[in-house]
């Protein structure tokens, strides 16, 4: 379980805001922070990760004390046993794919974990090549390999796959779920992606002005409701689930989450990450798949 208050002045492009956030969040869980930029997702992030000291504060994790500024205990970012997944890789260029996950691996801890990470993130053949050599969605995967070396009990990733294509971004997030599933580690990642928080999170913490405003499922945090009349707009079918004898598409248009219904023949052509376009004439809606 982790339980932190963080609260600090911060200064955005609309001046001087407070940053006043509250966390509750149980072992295991995939939590987004959402938001525009500049209403302190990352120096959130970067509190709990012991990169930055907010005016008042505590963290609690798993009943160990990261911190608490009234009683003056701040423990150095190496001593949390977080992984930090940075958007811009933060990989060590002198260094071997292999060598920057030893680097990050704890001293007392078994080198297996490294094999076994190279394993996990197909990551065997570019294990004695450098980090100017790969393309960005092999430096992805070893920065997340990285962030993962240290066993840590909790995950923090700052919106880093805003930089990637869509595939790359599509490939990046299941790899991401199937290792975070894996390890059951608390993840936490800061994101204005819609779809992005739709496919990993469990849990939105959706922030506005330093303070979360709304929190909740994505389906409950995006949805908005069905609107009659005459649209037309296209998207990408992020989930398709069964409903008696019809079934529930939950589309991503722009972004914005579209939840309609769609019959049982319409659905069994389908999947998630299919582009379709959706029409309607008031309340009669129609789901057609783009090639």
């Amino acid at each position: 379980m982790i339980r932190a208050t963080i609260n600090m002045r911060l200064h955005g492009t609309n001046g001087e805001f407070q940053l006043d956030a509250s966390l509750n969040i149980a072992e295991g869980e995939f939590i987004a922070l959402f938001g525009p930029s500049g209403v302190g997702k990352t120096t959130l992030l970067r509190c709990l990760a012991g990169l930055e000291l907010p005016e008042q504060g505590n963290i609690v994790i798993s009943g160990e004390t990261w911190l608490d500024t009234a009683a003056r205990i701040n423990l150095a970012p190496q001593q949390r046993h977080i992984g930090y997944m940075f958007q811009d890789y933060a990989l060590f260029p002198n260094m071997t794919v292999r060598g920057n996950l030893e680097f990050a691996l704890r001293k007392d801890r078994n080198k297996k974990r490294i094999d076994e990470l190279l394993a996990l993130m197909d990551l065997g053949e570019l294990q004695q090549r450098k980090p100017e050599t790969l393309s960005g969605g092999q430096k992805q995967r070893v920065a997340l390999a990285r962030a993962l070396a240290s066993e840590p009990s909790l995950l923090l990733l700052d919106e880093p796959f805003s930089a990637l294509d869509a595939e790359m971004r599509t490939r990046l997030h299941d790899e991401i779920l199937r290792l975070q599933r894996h390890f059951g580690i608390t993840t936490i990642i800061v994101s204005h992606d819609v779809g992005e928080v739709y496919k990993l999170a469990s849990r939105v913490m959706m922030m506005e002005g330093g303070r979360i405003v709304r929190q909740g499922s994505p389906n409950d945090v995006f949805s908005v409701g069905q609107t009659s009349g005459k649209f037309r707009f296209s998207g990408e079918i992020l989930a398709i689930e069964p409903m008696d004898v019809l079934f529930s598409l939950t589309v991503l248009v722009g972004n914005q989450i579209v939840r309609v219904v769609a019959m049982k023949d319409e659905a069994s052509a389908l999947h998630p990450g299919d582009r379709v376009m959706l029409v309607s004439k008031a309340f009669n809606p129609m789901v057609l798949k783009l090639d």
